[in-house]
C-alpha cells in the first residue's frame, strides 16, 4: 500500500496533517470521514511529508499503551468514571506525547463524545487495535475487559519485540567494536610499520600492499569514506521505505537461512494473538483482518492478511487463502481450519498464539547461540588479515636473514 499525506479540519475547526497508508486516495478520505473530519487535502506522500520525530523517547510504545491500560482496568473495577479515570492518568503518565493526547481526549469526552471517537482524533498515540477494542467495550458495556484483553495483547508484542530486539544487540556490539579495532589498526598501527616496509629490501606480499593503500586512504580521504556512508544510508533507508524496496528487503529477510524462520514465527504470533484479542471482543472477522493486516509489519505477511479479508468478504472460509499465501506455518493454518470446524476460531487462535510465542523465544535463542561463534569468527577474520599483513614481510625478513 503507498502512503498518502492529508490536510483535514475537525469538528471544532482545528486542522489536522499526517500520512496515512491505503490502497488508494478514496480509501484515505472514506476513513477521515469516518472519522468526523473534513478533508482538505490528500494526496500521495513525498520524501518531506513523512513525519519523522526527532525527540527520542517522546513516542508512545507498546509499553506505555499497555501501562495505560492496565491502569484504566484498575480504575474502571475500582468504580472511577470514566472522565476522571482519563484525568487521572493523564496527570501521573511520564511520556508527555501520551499525557498530551489524554487531556485532549478527556475534554472531548467531557462534551459528550464517546472514547473511541476521541481516541480516534490521536492516532499517532492509539493504535486502531485499542480504538476498535475500546469502542467494541462500549457497545457490548464491557469496558474492562476491553482494556485487560487490550493490554495483554501489547504486552505480548512488546515480549516478542523484545526478544527480537535483545537477539540484536550482540550483534551490534561486536559490529561496532570490530569498526573500531579496525579503523584503530589501519590509523594507528600500520602507519607505524610503513616506514618500516619502505627501508626493507624485499617485495611486499600483496595483502600488504592492500592493506597499506587502504590505511594512506582512511588518513587522507576519510571525509570522502563519511560521506560514502551517509549516501548509502540515505539511499537504503530510502529504498527500504519505498513500496518495492520494503517488499523486496522482507522477501529477502523471509528466505534468509537464520532470521526467516524467526521472523515467521514471531509474525505468526502477533497474527494469531491480534485476530484472536477483536474477535473475541465481538469485533466481524473482515474489521479485525483488516486491523491485523495493519499491525503486521512484513509485507508478505501483511498483503497475505489483505487477500484473506477480500476472501472471507466473498463468503471462502479464512483457512483456504491463509493456506494458498504459503507464508504462514502450516501449523497455524490447520489450527484455523480446526476452529472453524468446531466453532471455537478464537481459542484456536489464542493456542496458536500461545504456541508461537514460546517457538519464538526458542528461535530467539537458537539464533543467538549460531551467531556468537559465527561473528566471533568474522571478527577474528579481520583483525587477523591486518595484523598478518603486518607482519608477513617481518616473517620473511627474518627467513631472509636466516639464510644468510
Amino acid at each position: 500500500m503507498a502512503s498518502y499525506a492529508y490536510v483535514a479540519m475537525d469538528k471544532s475547526g482545528k486542522r489536522k496533517k499526517g500520512t496515512m497508508e491505503a490502497p488508494s486516495t478514496a480509501k484515505v478520505e472514506n476513513t477521515l470521514k469516518a472519522d468526523g473530519l473534513t478533508v482538505i487535502e490528500v494526496k500521495e506522500a513525498g520524501l518531506f511529508d513523512t513525519e519523522v520525530n526527532l525527540n527520542i523517547g517522546s513516542s508512545v510504545s507498546k509499553r506505555d499503551l499497555s501501562v495505560f491500560c492496565r491502569q484504566m482496568v484498575s480504575l474502571l473495577k475500582a468504580g472511577v468514571p470514566i472522565i476522571d479515570a482519563i484525568d487521572m492518568l493523564s496527570q501521573q503518565s511520564e511520556n508527555k506525547k501520551l499525557m498530551k493526547a489524554l487531556q485532549d481526549v478527556r475534554t472531548e469526552v467531557a462534551k459528550g463524545d464517546t472514547l473511541a471517537n476521541a481516541f480516534r482524533t490521536h492516532r499517532e498515540c492509539f493504535p486502531d487495535m485499542l480504538i476498535n477494542m475500546v469502542e467494541a467495550g462500549e457497545a457490548s458495556g464491557s469496558m474492562e475487559i476491553a482494556f485487560e484483553r487490550t493490554a495483554l495483547q501489547f504486552e505480548k508484542d512488546e515480549q516478542i519485540s523484545g526478544a527480537i530486539k535483545k537477539a540484536m544487540i550482540y550483534p551490534i556490539i561486536v559490529i561496532c567494536v570490530t569498526v573500531a579495532v579496525v579503523i584503530v589498526l589501519l590509523v594507528k598501527v600500520v602507519p607505524t610499520f610503513e616506514d618500516m616496509f619502505k627501508q626493507m629490501d624485499t617485495e611486499l606480499p600483496g595483502i600488504t600492499i592492500m592493506v597499506v593503500n587502504l590505511s594512506k586512504f582512511v588518513q587522507n580521504y576519510w571525509y570522502a569514506l563519511l560521506a560514502i556512508i551517509a549516501v548509502a544510508a540515505i539511499g537504503i533507508r530510502l529504498y527500504t521505505t519505498s513500496e518495492n524496496g520494503k517488499k523486496n528487503v522482507d522477501t529477502v529477510l523471509l528466505k534468509a537461512p537464520l532470521i526467516g524462520k524467526l521472523i515467521q514465527k514471531s509474525t505468526a504470533a502477533r497474527f494469531a494473538r491480534t485476530l484472536s484479542t477483536l474477535t473475541a471482543a465481538g469485533i466481524s472477522l473482515i474489521d479485525a483482518l483488516d486491523i491485523t493486516a495493519k499491525n503486521m509489519n512484513n509485507y508478505n505477511f501483511r498483503e497475505a492478511v489483505i487477500d484473506a479479508k477480500e476472501e472471507v468478504a466473498k463468503g471462502v472460509p479464512l483457512s483456504e487463502p491463509i493456506t494458498r499465501s504459503k507464508v504462514f506455518p502450516i501449523m497455524i493454518c490447520n489450527m484455523i481450519k480446526i476452529g472453524e470446524n468446531t466453532g471455537d476460531l478464537e481459542g484456536m487462535l489464542d493456542r496458536s498464539a500461545g504456541y508461537f510465542e514460546e517457538e519464538t523465544e526458542i528461535a530467539t535463542a537458537q539464533l543467538m547461540a549460531m551467531m556468537e561463534p559465527m561473528i566471533i569468527v568474522v571478527l577474528a577474520g579481520v583483525c587477523g588479515t591486518i595484523i598478518g599483513a603486518v607482519m608477513a614481510p617481518m616473517a620473511k625478513m627474518y627467513e631472509s636473514l636466516d639464510n644468510l
